[in-house]
């Protein structure tokens, strides 16, 4: 049996990458392995207070303070909740790590090492070029593969290239989740394939053992925001409006409660298949989100985010829905649309999951 140690970003409190950290666990030991992930805890995610530092920086004094004592039982729900999740189901490493010579000090000895899915080559969202992310700890002879990772934009700043390229060039395999991080690949010389995001790996029968029962007994239109926008909230209660169902939020802080529908405030890990997998519509400008309504078949509305939204058309090009993404917040022309046919969809996720099946297994080898 090989064993093989990943790295990846379980840790930032997002249910994304929270289940898509889960996915890839099950993904490798369907194929035989043995898992362990790494406990990698980014510096500026390290503890509720950075996190509260970071959302505060450059504002006065009295705004870090009253911002600070509004999130922070965030903070200490969303630590709670997804640690509970963390510890339950992903075989994690008990020895947190945050600095390169944090890995520097770890006994290796696993037959492989990975880095996951996710943002984790995304500069501007790590706060620059993090080598730990792309193994830069585990000595040459080793082998490292890289699955389903993610640049989050569709093409590097000219300051990484040089630095990305040496990094990229100390892998033995590498796939990555957009089809522009095929191109970026492409650009520094290295040779990668493009396959799905590891939730969409797991089929829907995967999912619906952690979707449960219908969480409400009326219908609903749920809405899962990560960015602030408030014409998009606009949007998606005149749409539940319309449609004649209840707006549900599933709130990822405390303070969304004073948006409109029906507030869940940082539900359950579990929770986020759960509302997606039994709504009558989601709304949303997450990945994820995106593609878990794809991969069960709900019916979705895509709104792109001002930043990192070229895994969101890469998604929706591959699956050949593209005409959901809303291109304006006074369109609602999808009121009336024929629901989703997701049988061509279906049939590109299958195909593609054999792809990716077929790099893993050639991977690992």
């Amino acid at each position: 049996m090989k064993t093989i140690t990943i790295i990846t970003l379980q840790n930032v409190r997002n249910y994304g990458s929270v289940l898509q950290a889960l996915a890839t666990q099950k993904i490798f030991e369907s194929l035989g392995c043995e898992v362990g992930f790494f406990n990698y805890l980014r510096s500026n995610n390290a503890t509720p207070w950075v996190r509260i530092k970071n959302w505060t920086n450059k504002k006065p004094l009295l705004t870090k303070v009253l911002i600070g004592a509004l999130l922070y039982p965030t903070f200490v729900l969303q630590d709670r909740r997804f640690k509970k999740f963390l510890n339950k189901h992903l075989n994690v490493q008990e020895k947190v790590c945050t600095t390169m010579a944090d890995f520097e000090e770890l006994e290796l000895t696993s037959d492989i090492y990975c880095t996951g899915s996710d943002q984790t080559w995304n500069s501007g969202w790590n706060g620059g070029i993090l080598p730990e992310l792309f193994l830069a700890f585990v000595p040459e002879h080793i082998k490292k593969i890289a699955y389903s990772a993610s640049f989050g934009k569709s093409k590097l700043d000219t300051w990484e290239k040089e630095e990305t390229c040496k990094l990229l060039a100390r892998y033995q395999a590498v796939s990555v989740r957009e089809s522009t991080g095929v191109d970026i690949c492409s650009e520094l010389g290295c040779d990668a394939t493009h396959v799905l995001d590891p939730t969409l790996q797991l089929d829907r029968t995967f999912w619906s053992s952690y979707a449960g029962c219908r969480p409400l007994e009326y219908g609903y239109v749920l809405i899962y925001q990560l960015n602030t926008n408030k014409s998009f909230d606009r949007f998606a209660k005149e749409f539940a409006h319309r449609k004649g169902l209840r707006l549900v939020r599933f709130c990822t802080r405390i303070d969304q409660i004073l948006k409109n529908g029906k507030s869940l405030v940082v539900p359950e890990v579990q929770d986020f298949v759960r509302y997606i997998f039994h709504a009558d519509y989601v709304i949303t400008d997450s990945f994820h989100a995106t593609a878990f309504s794809i991969n069960v078949n709900t019916q979705f509305i895509s709104n792109y985010p001002n930043d990192y939204s070229s895994r969101l058309g890469s998604i929706l090009k591959l699956v050949g829905l593209e005409d959901r993404h809303l291109l304006s917040y006074d369109d609602f022309s999808l009121v009336e649309a024929p629901a989703i046919d997701f049988s061509y969809a279906n049939k590109i996720l299958d195909e593609e999951r054999a792809k990716g099946l077929d790099f893993l297994r050639r991977a690992i080898e």
